[in-house]
């Protein structure tokens, strides 16, 4: 991923210039991601490997410096400004005055820093300032690592879920064998869940940081307003997860496409890339297609384990086309309304790495199965 992110930004050059930190960084992810998913946490694998790659990214570049520094440089400056011709510095078209906006957007722009104020930056940049970066991301290591390793901890906050039998629903609804189904009960984590623990992490990093309970409190407000439709997509599909399940139609799904047999396998990550294209939410996808990817995979005679990640890898390539994700990126850079423009230029990697994906998934299933756990 990283020599693929390294092409998208400079082409065969940046790739040329660049490929030893690319790859070390993403072998450095690779390792960190299996292991912590292995042996520790499920819910910190991208953080673990995130900063075993930013950490072995700055010990190479101890030894090692790229070449092309100063060409990268105009590069991206002359990218800024195509870009600045046709969108204001707040996001929104511009006409005749491009030139004036494009100027007036300069001097806030890291594209238009110069070397040397950056080299000064840089050197600004003291142990306990990069520490004090860190913190956030490994107080979340911490917290999440005792919560899920510590078996004293782990009992601890498990002890305090409440199960709640959904009325209406509980012991009347019958699972294919005509038992009551074990899912009408809802375990309440307050305590235990990861979202929980996370609220938690961001008010010890206030803290620290010194931000005020109120200042806390109204951004935390304004995120949950920003994402109010996210919560209602994820909360519909969720919903409809749940019907789906309990009603049977998720099995009688399955059932049926596992008739395609072997060749299933390689069909398998265009659910998860469907469901996240539409939803905006691997989870959700997962939750939608999971116990259908499980079911045709039993049917079948495919790894049902294989099948389940095939749907969530499908649906990691699937986010960047989400509605959702790309307003969402198109807010963080600036962009807002040129969502249409931005899924033009990532629809076609989209779909070249969903292929890949589906390439692989089937690959696993035959002659790639020894990688299998």
């Amino acid at each position: 991923m990283p020599l693929l992110l390294v092409f998208l930004v400079d082409g065969w050059r940046g790739v040329r210039q660049t490929w030893p930190v690319a790859l070390v960084v993403g072998i450095a992810f690779a390792i960190a991601q299996w292991f912590a998913a292995t042996y520790m946490t499920v819910e910190l694998t991208d953080i673990v490997a995130s900063l075993v790659g930013l950490a072995a990214a700055v010990i190479l570049l101890r030894f090692w410096s790229p070449e092309g520094k100063d060409a990268a440089h105009e590069s991206l400056a002359a990218e800024r400004e195509k870009e600045l011709a046709t969108v204001g510095p707040d996001g929104s078209p511009v006409g005749g005055s491009a030139g004036t906006d494009a100027d007036d957007a300069q001097a806030g722009d890291p594209a238009h820093t110069s070397r040397a104020e950056l080299e000064e930056r840089a050197r600004s940049l003291t142990p306990g300032r990069i520490g004090m970066a860190l913190l956030p991301y490994l107080l979340v290591i911490a917290v999440f690592a005792a919560a899920k390793l510590v078996t004293p901890i782990t009992d601890w906050l498990a002890g305090t879920d409440r199960k709640i039998p959904w009325p209406g629903l509980d012991g009347e609804v019958l699972n294919h064998a005509g038992k009551p189904n074990s899912s009408t009960v809802y375990n309440f984590q307050w305590l235990s869940s990861p979202g929980t623990l996370l609220i938690l992490c961001s008010l010890v990093v206030a803290m620290i940081y010194k931000v005020s309970l109120g200042a806390w409190a109204k951004e935390f407000a304004g995120s949950a307003v920003k994402l109010r439709f996210a919560f209602l997509t994820v909360a519909s599909v969720l919903a409809l997860a749940y019907v789906m399940n309990l009603s049977g139609q998720t099995i009688t799904i399955g059932t049926w496409i596992a008739g395609t047999g072997a060749a299933f396998a390689f069909l398998s990550p265009i659910l998860g890339w469907l469901g996240t294209a539409v939803t905006g939410s691997d989870t959700s996808a997962n939750a939608l297609f999971a116990t259908l990817q499980q079911t045709a995979g039993q049917q079948a005679g495919i790894d049902p384990t294989l099948l389940v990640a095939g749907n969530t890898s499908g649906g990691v390539v699937g986010k960047m086309i989400s509605p959702q994700n790309l307003t969402i990126a198109a807010t963080a850079v600036g962009l807002l309304g040129r969502e249409s423009d931005i899924f033009r230029r990532v629809v076609l990697w989209s779909i070249g790495l969903v292929a890949v994906m589906c390439l692989l998934v089937g690959l696993q299933s035959t002659v790639l199965s020894w990688m299998l756990p």
